[in-house]
C-alpha cells in the first residue's frame, strides 16, 4: 500500500514553524544549534519539503520554548 502524504499539512506546518521561530527572534541557524539539528533540515521543514517526525517536532518546540501544539496551530482544507 502506498504511503500517503498530506502535502498541505506538511507545508502549513512549515509555515507555522517559520512564524513561531521568527516571533521568538530565532534565526534558522540559532534554532538548528539549540535543537541540535542541521540548518538544512530546519529549512526543508519550513519549506514543506520533508515530513518531519514527531520526535523532531518535540525537539524543535523545546528549543523554541513552546508547547508542540503551537506548531500545529493552522487550518487545512478537508
Amino acid at each position: 500500500m502506498k504511503q500517503l502524504r498530506h502535502e498541505q499539512s506538511i507545508k502549513e506546518f512549515g509555515n507555522t514553524l517559520r512564524k513561531v521561530r521568527q516571533r521568538h527572534n530565532f534565526t534558522q541557524e540559532l534554532l538548528a544549534i539549540k535543537a541540535d539539528i542541521e540548518i538544512s533540515q530546519i529549512s526543508r521543514i519550513e519549506r514543506g519539503v520533508i515530513n518531519t517526525s514527531i520526535s523532531q517536532v518535540i525537539t524543535i518546540a523545546n528549543a523554541l520554548g513552546v508547547h508542540p501544539k503551537e506548531l500545529f496551530d493552522f487550518e487545512i482544507d478537508e
